[in-house]
């Protein structure tokens, strides 16, 4: 939750999907590309908990309503796991895409307020 919840950090979008949208939560393609250079690609088959898992297991504890995002992992392909690390600066493009669903195409803006 921690790298997921600050300002700006979470884009979503262009749109949701309901579950009677996608035929198998759990068969889908994900990508992002930064600049052009695909950082991570994968499916959704991969994950340790299937959708159906983290909804069950988030509902225990919090009221879902239709429209709520459950933040998940990540797969490989993030800033840390290049050696020297990749992180993303002012002026990135990121392409963000899940099949079936949508893309989004954000650009990165430095934005640094004192607390």
């Amino acid at each position: 939750m921690k790298g997921k919840s600050c300002d700006t950090f979470a884009p979503a979008g262009p749109e949701l999907v309901t579950v009677d949208e996608i035929d198998d939560p759990q068969d889908l393609s994900l990508w992002t590309k930064v600049n052009g250079e695909v950082r991570q690609n994968s499916v959704t088959s991969d994950m340790i908990f299937s959708v159906e898992e983290m909804v069950s297991y988030a509902s225990k504890f919090m009221i879902l309503l239709p429209g709520d995002v459950i933040a998940t992992g990540t797969p490989s392909g993030v800033a840390r796991g290049f050696d020297p690390p990749r992180f993303l600066r002012n002026g990135d493009v990121v392409e963000l895409g899940i099949e079936g669903v949508g893309e989004i195409r954000p650009t990165v803006v430095e934005r640094w307020q004192a607390l």
